[in-house]
């Protein structure tokens, strides 16, 4: 077990944590206080959404070195807050957007964008690999076919890019990346291979059959350990530019989704979370490899998974979601905020009269076979329809299509009695709430917590502020619990717009 790993050991009784959430659209920073397992500060940069660099279609790429620089200003922009003492931050914990592709040369620096998690130019590669090495393999043991994640990213790099590929000194993923700018030291976890379907499970390995069929050497990969575990100490210049104390540990680093699962205290088998950022994701806590093999769910190393525990996070991605909700916003309505949007959304009756959107614009969907099937507009009226009729109709097509993918997982066989998401992105707007609430049919509760505040966490749980993930969490409650209603419109209202989005897919 690695040295830093301190579950079960003595509590520290006070210190303060830094977590870092490398977003798609931000990077948000906060700062915890392990004592009171609250958040003491919290900021995120840069001011405007990041954009996503498309040069074909179905391209989606941002740059690594943008995001270091953007991680920095954050952290600056947090210390300048006056809320703690920069140099009382004991520990870090990183959580990052997962599946993306960064590759560096020998002297760390990246040799292209990164191909991130929305990409859809290497399905092929991940559809062919599947065919040929075979359903068996890929379902039992990878968990997944290999579509669109990493391991075919970097297929498409070494194919169409052999100028790139020869210079490869290291794969990594996004988090790996930042981990690697903090503290010079390269690291990778099970978790993060078994997102860009590096890894073999039942082997507890990276797999000799990916590596093989690829003809990718293992020497691109980095030294594996556990997502709780000494991912380096922070370095003296980044210390110094940063004002934090050289040599303290990156004790955490985890994907988005698995952290915000771990955010919410979603452990154990059974537990369930959802978020609805830039994409809406779905993701459910297994404690055996699914027997089900469906690629419109993926399966992951969650955070607390090793060789002795299987906890496997079941995740439904759907890729437009905050990005639908903007774009809607910056076409109809760019002069006012969320909040204002929402209260127009609240001033149209459910339903939208008749007005359908299906958010599926922001790259190929797996829950639709890796198709791109792009967004829709259906039944406008310009006659009836205005710019509050688009407000609320871009959120119930968004928790329409939650729906859709609850659907999907409850044939995998989760089945969950409650949902956990974070108060944050659309789960702040009252109109979505009330539509994904009504229209899956499950009680949501609502946590003030976010990503960076659990990633903080994570890195707290390794230098023994808190003796393991679950009590890491321990203290949080429920800000609000939302029931469905029986006399709510929603589910009549969702299959009126199932059977349109059937006629787009062909059914």
């Amino acid at each position: 077990m690695n040295q830093w790993r301190s579950f079960g050991k003595n509590k520290i009784i006070f210190m303060l944590l830094l977590g870092i959430d490398l977003g798609t659209s931000f990077i948000k920073v906060s700062v915890i206080d392990t004592d009171s397992q609250s958040c003491i500060a919290s900021t995120q940069y840069p001011d405007t959404e990041s954009s996503i660099l498309s040069y074909q279609k179905g391209w989606a790429e941002q740059s690594p070195d943008q995001w270091w620089s953007d991680v920095k200003q954050a952290i600056l922009k947090l210390n300048s807050s006056g809320k703690y003492n920069s140099r009382d931050i004991k520990a870090i914990g990183l959580t990052y957007q997962m599946h993306g592709l960064v590759l560096i040369d020998e002297e760390g620096s990246s040799l292209r964008n990164s191909i991130i998690w929305c990409d859809s130019r290497s399905i092929s590669y991940g559809n062919k690999a599947f065919e040929e090495i075979g359903s068996n393999y890929c379902c039992s043991n990878l968990l997944n076919s290999p579509g669109n994640f990493t391991a075919a990213k970097l297929a498409w790099v070494k194919e169409n890019e052999p100028y790139v590929y020869k210079k490869v000194y290291k794969v990594l993923l996004p988090g790996d990346f930042i981990g690697y700018r903090l503290t010079n030291q390269l690291t990778t976890t099970p978790a993060a291979l078994s997102e860009g379907i590096f890894w073999d499970f039942p082997l507890h390995s990276i797999s000799d059959h990916i590596l093989k069929y690829f003809d990718f050497d293992t020497t691109l990969f980095p030294a594996v350990q556990d997502v709780f575990s000494n991912h380096g100490v922070l370095s003296n210049r980044v210390a110094s530019e940063l004002n934090l104390s050289p040599g303290i540990p990156l004790a955490y680093k985890a994907g988005d989704q698995p952290n915000n699962a771990f955010s919410l205290n979603v452990l154990e088998p059974g537990e369930f979370a959802a978020t609805a950022g830039t994409s809406g994701v779905l993701y459910g806590v297994m404690n055996s490899l699914p027997s089900v093999c469906d690629s419109s769910v993926n399966h992951f190393a969650h955070v607390n998974h090793d060789a002795n525990t299987t906890r496997i996070g079941a995740l439904l991605c759907i890729n437009g979601a905050g990005i639908m909700t903007r774009y809607i916003k910056q076409l109809i309505t760019p002069q006012i905020d969320y909040v204002d949007f929402d209260k127009l959304a609240a001033s149209i009756e459910v339903g939208s009269n008749g007005l359908h959107i299906f958010p599926f614009g922001n790259g190929a969907e797996r829950m639709f076979s890796n198709r791109l099937i792009n967004a829709q507009i259906e039944n406008l009226d310009l006659n009836k329809h205005t710019a509050a009729h688009f407000c609320r109709a871009v959120q119930e097509g968004v928790a329409y299509s939650f729906k859709y993918g609850f659907d999907k997982m409850l044939l995998n066989g989760i089945r969950p009695s409650r949902i956990m998401a974070a108060k944050a992105n659309m789960f702040l707007s009252p109109v979505f709430i009330d539509c994904f609430v009504n229209t899956i049919g499950v009680p949501l509760d609502l946590f003030d917590v976010d990503g960076s505040v659990g990633a903080a966490k994570g890195a707290g749980v390794v230098v023994g502020a808190f003796s393991s993930p679950n009590e890491a969490c321990a203290l949080q409650e429920a800000v609000a619990t939302i029931y469905p209603s029986s006399a709510s419109p929603h589910q009549e209202l969702y299959h009126q717009w199932l059977t349109t989005l059937s006629k787009h897919l062909g059914k």
